[in-house]
């Protein structure tokens, strides 16, 4: 606890130090903005942006680092390049240039400008010096101000720091997750902003999922014309010099006859692995389970198989588990050097969850390796994730997530009212904890003539530590109702991928 609590107290005031330095970027921002929308140096409005987003990435890698809450990018996908006419020239509108210099920029600043992302970025950037200082202060306030009352050695002071001492490690260890809160609440993803990033998504699968359907066409095409046609081929012209041997040459016609039985069992063979190939009949017929038990069997590996399905999932999913799992257990063979393979076939919820362990030597790549390319452009058909965890020197494990394969399995959410009142929560809880609560009983507790904008210091006498406490209660308990609602999340989330 007590290097948790250090290590919250290090991360409060680097936010500070990042808080206080927002002031500064702020200010420059605007005079940037001011100078490009003032002065016309539009040429410095995309600088003035770059910056911008700079620092809110900072913020959002810091709430995924320190908070484990990751943040996406909500930034619109960037323009495409202008492309030149026949002529060389590039048209934008009714002008044409030489370069694409100009072009370029227009698109640049339309993306930027037009972007609510780009205007939510400012807005947190200009209130996180106030919000994001107020929360990530708390706890070293917390810890000075305790300090200080136990050094006046008035009783009713001395207890005051007590408390607050006692308060500082919880209020420290959760202050990253606070500030995260915040910075998400500004940072996220809109919806319109998913939604391009979906539509992005979806164009460049599509394109993916095409091409490897073509791949495969062609594949086939290839194996049927070089391995069964050329085989039935010479099945004929085999049969064909039999029946003119039947009457001359009993014996060699016989001989022929042999061998036309040996090639038709081939090709009977080699039909049934190019069929297999493309849908296994197990598969059709038992399901992913008993398809991929006797992928195990078939092995040169020792290959263990749990299963753990509701029931069988739909058909595509089922046949792209079913290849994405004989890929990575050929891999484990053909590259680790390994000798057992773990597969772990379960569900969570409404997803698919396929984990496959092996013993090799470790080190895969996806970048590396075509295979496991091909086993992502597999998966972005069905919105599935592979996530590889390969150290050099093994074990490697590879986890795919396949949502949605069985749609009719409950999945546990938290209710729209709620979800919009746990954000409330997150953002407005500081108000009430911090500066109408603390701050206002340590201006009662000092005897502080200045009220400023304390509520509780305008009330009568009387009802001054009533409003006091009741407003370090509201927010506390604002905390740990956002607090129940996540850890409610996190339990959901353990039974479904969404």
């Amino acid at each position: 606890m007590i290097l948790r609590t250090l290590r919250g107290l290090g991360h409060s005031l680097a936010l500070v130090t990042l808080a206080v330095a927002d002031l500064a970027i702020a200010a420059l921002v605007v005079c940037l903005h001011a100078l490009s929308f003032g002065l016309g140096l539009v040429f410095l409005y995309p600088c003035s942006v770059r910056l911008l987003r700079s620092r809110c990435g900072q913020a959002r890698a810091l709430a995924e680092a320190w908070s484990e809450i990751p943040i996406a990018p909500p930034y619109r996908p960037a323009p495409p390049p202008p492309l030149p006419d026949r002529d060389g020239w590039y048209r934008e509108g009714s002008m044409r240039y030489r370069t694409s210099l100009v072009p370029r920029f227009n698109r640049e600043f339309d993306w930027m400008i037009r972007d609510p992302a780009t205007w939510r970025d400012f807005a947190w950037l200009v209130a996180n010096p106030v919000v994001g200082l107020a929360l990530a202060a708390a706890p070293l306030l917390m810890l000075g101000g305790g300090i200080v009352l136990i050094a006046t050695l008035a009783p009713l002071k001395v207890l005051a720091g007590l408390v607050l001492l006692a308060a500082m490690p919880w209020a420290a260890v959760r202050t990253p997750e606070m500030h995260a809160r915040w910075t998400r609440t500004l940072l996220r993803p809109t919806i319109r902003a998913r939604l391009d990033l979906q539509v992005k998504y979806l164009n460049r699968s599509r394109t993916e999922v095409v091409d490897a359907q073509a791949a495969e066409l062609r594949r086939i095409e290839r194996d049927l014309h070089d391995g069964a046609q050329a085989r039935l081929v010479a099945i004929g012209m085999t049969l064909g010099a039999a029946e003119e041997l039947v009457e001359s040459d009993p014996a060699a016609a016989r001989a022929l006859i042999a061998k036309v039985r040996e090639a038709s069992a081939a090709s009977l063979t080699e039909l049934r692995q190019l069929v297999r190939g493309i849908h296994p009949p197990v598969l059709a017929e038992r399901g992913l389970g008993d398809a991929v038990r006797a992928l195990a069997l078939d092995s040169s590996l020792d290959v263990m198989v749990a299963v753990d399905l509701p029931r069988r999932p739909e058909a595509p999913v089922e046949s792209a588990a079913y290849f994405v799992i004989s890929e990575l257990v050929a891999n484990a063979g053909r590259h680790s050097g390994a000798r057992s393979v773990t597969v772990d076939i379960s569900h969570r919820g409404p997803a698919l969850r396929v984990t496959v362990i092996d013993d090799g030597h470790g080190g895969a790549d996806p970048a590396r390796g075509s295979g496991l390319r091909g086993i992502e452009r597999r998966l972005a058909a069905f919105d599935g994730v592979l996530a590889l965890r390969s150290p050099v020197g093994g074990p490697t494990t590879a986890t795919v997530d396949i949502p949605r394969a069985f749609p009719g399995e409950p999945c546990s959410a938290l209710p729209v009212w709620r979800r919009r009142l746990v954000n409330i929560c997150w953002t407005l809880f500081w108000l009430p904890l911090f500066p109408q609560g603390l701050a206002a009983g340590a201006f009662k507790l000092f005897e502080m003539p200045e009220r400023s904008w304390f509520l509780a210091l305008y009330m009568p006498e009387r009802l001054q530590w009533p409003m006091i406490l009741g407003m370090i209660s509201l927010g506390a308990a604002m905390v740990v109702f956002a607090a129940q609602s996540l850890r409610a999340v996190k339990r959901a989330e353990l039974e479904a991928v969404t």
